[in-house]
């Protein structure tokens, strides 16, 4: 009988696949936890712990359902670290006739196994992961013929195809989306609730990775690790997210406050992008819970989080499969400037940075206004390279994978697209920072003022960034009110002067 080598990367562990349906004597499956995924960006220690223990707990669970499990832990003295050599020297050795593997959602390795099986004397063959809603080109080909991708046009489509909050052919109440609703800042402390964790002891595994000189970023509790590592406890959060934090969910989306770094959030995300959950069953769950229990939660709570998934995480993966690898480079504003050192320390006098990038150090985690408002808006009002902030993006959060990273940083956040991903650039003063939350509550900055030794960076930054920018933004239909009141402010030159001073000494902000 011929042998097949299936081949199971660190965010593919679904359980669910088709694959998995039922054992085989024949089939043998390869895990591998390498250096060349540890070393390709510098990772947030929370990171590399949370894929190998779910790698290892998929494996286990492979084991005991009976299927064949090849496992090379890090520091296995026969873990030739890298695919291409482990697998060509595991066909070899075994004779395996066959040689398997899903469709990967990084580019990188996607090339990397096309080409391994190219290499290889024997039958290969790529498989769907079973994830995602669409096709990888599903997108291009929805859009084809268009010179922007627009994301609500997409996410309508998604909602009809797979009848998510639909009355027929129409959406529920009549109305597609509630994103006004959904931007309130949190007043009320007492609101908040306990998040759900799933505390384990990572000791051996955190050693391990420290004793093979992985260089990482961030800090670990080891008796305590947070995050969910299987299937089952993916679930129960869930379960936690629909029970004790959805009918506050959209309300408070995009609130900032120090009071807590989770707020209502999911904290879903790394057991989506690891494949331990589906979209489809998270929404459809989200949306059954909504239906039983319509007289305490809002509709407006419910679709701002299935737009979330169904809107902007399926958008996204079909972006960077229609723009890549020419994506990865995009510089629209030729931006250059590197990234502050204190992006990697937290320690800045600017509050909103320092809690923002505080709690990714801690927690490898921030919700989508942090990362674009906050961390992305400074980003993008100093000039920094787009290749500075993507590696920083992808390496710092437990979430990070690089279809769903480089998409939201060089296209949403920085706007280095050009326009493929928004219509405008993501940029604010210290007006909407402050609007949102506690931020600038005992800040060493004034975010009233643009101008002097208190002014916040961000007033003077926002305005210099148009200022620089204005022949290639100026024609833009949704930013021309910004350049009128420009044209009307007297103080022009103190305010550009102030920018100026600020990014000839932005490490000391």
């Amino acid at each position: 009988m011929p042998k097949t080598l299936r081949l199971i990367l660190g965010d593919q562990l679904n359980s669910q696949h088709s694959w998995f349906s039922k054992t085989d004597s024949e089939v043998t499956y390869l895990m591998m936890e390498v250096r060349q995924e540890t070393d390709y960006v510098q990772h947030h220690i929370q990171k590399v712990v949370a894929f190998f223990l779910a790698m290892r707990t998929f494996a286990e669970q492979l084991q005991k359902a009976g299927h064949r499990v090849i496992y090379f832990k890090l520091d296995n003295p026969e873990n030739e670290q890298s695919f291409e050599k482990q697998i060509s020297l595991l066909v070899e050795k075994e004779n395996y006739s066959r040689f398997e593997y899903q469709l990967p959602d990084e580019y990188r390795l996607d090339q990397q196994l096309k080409n391994l099986g190219d290499k290889l004397s024997i039958e290969t063959q790529a498989v769907d992961s079973e994830h995602f809603l669409t096709s990888r080109d599903f997108l291009k080909d929805f859009f084809k013929g268009k010179k922007t991708y627009l994301m609500e046009t997409f996410y309508r489509e998604m909602r009809k195809k797979y009848d998510i909050l639909m009355d027929g052919k129409e959406p529920l109440t009549g109305q597609w989306n509630y994103d006004q609703e959904n931007r309130q800042a949190l007043k009320d402390k007492k609101l908040l609730k306990k998040p759900l964790l799933h505390p384990k002891n990572v000791k051996d595994i955190a050693e391990m990775i420290r004793q093979a000189g992985v260089k990482t970023l961030g800090s670990l509790d080891e008796e305590n690790f947070p995050w969910p590592v299987s299937r089952e406890e993916s679930l129960e959060l869930l379960d936690h997210f629909c029970e004790k934090l959805l009918h506050n969910f959209g309300a408070y989306q995009d609130a900032l406050t120090t009071w807590d770094p989770y707020l209502f959030h999911s904290r879903l995300s790394f057991s989506m992008n690891s494949k331990m959950l589906s979209p489809l069953e998270v929404v459809q769950k989200v949306e059954e819970y909504w239906h039983a229990h319509q007289n305490q939660i809002s509709i407006a709570q419910v679709e701002g989080f299935i737009r979330q998934i169904i809107g902007w995480r399926e958008y996204m993966r079909g972006i960077y499969w229609a723009k890549m690898p020419e994506f990865a480079e995009l510089n629209f504003f030729d931006h250059d400037r590197k990234l502050p050192n204190w992006f990697w320390t937290g320690k800045t006098k600017m509050n909103c940075l320092k809690e923002s990038i505080g709690q990714s150090l801690d927690l490898a985690y921030a919700h989508h206004i942090q990362r674009l408002m906050v961390t992305g808006n400074f980003a993008l009002l100093a000039g920094i390279h787009p290749d500075e902030i993507d590696q920083w993006y992808l390496g710092i959060y437990i979430d990070a994978i690089e279809w769903v990273e480089i998409t939201n940083t060089r296209g949403m956040s920085q706007f280095a697209d050009g326009g493929i991903v928004g219509t405008k650039p993501y940029v604010s003063s210290a007006n909407y920072i402050k609007k949102q939350g506690n931020y600038c509550d005992h800040c060493a900055y004034d975010s009233k003022e643009k101008v002097g030794e208190k002014a916040c960076p961000f007033n003077s930054l926002y305005w210099h960034f148009y200022a620089r920018n204005r022949e290639k933004l100026e024609k833009n239909p949704r930013i021309g009110m910004m350049y009128r009141t420009w044209d009307k402010m007297g103080n022009k030159q103190e305010i550009l002067d102030q920018a100026e001073l600020y990014l000839k000494n932005i490490e000391n902000l």
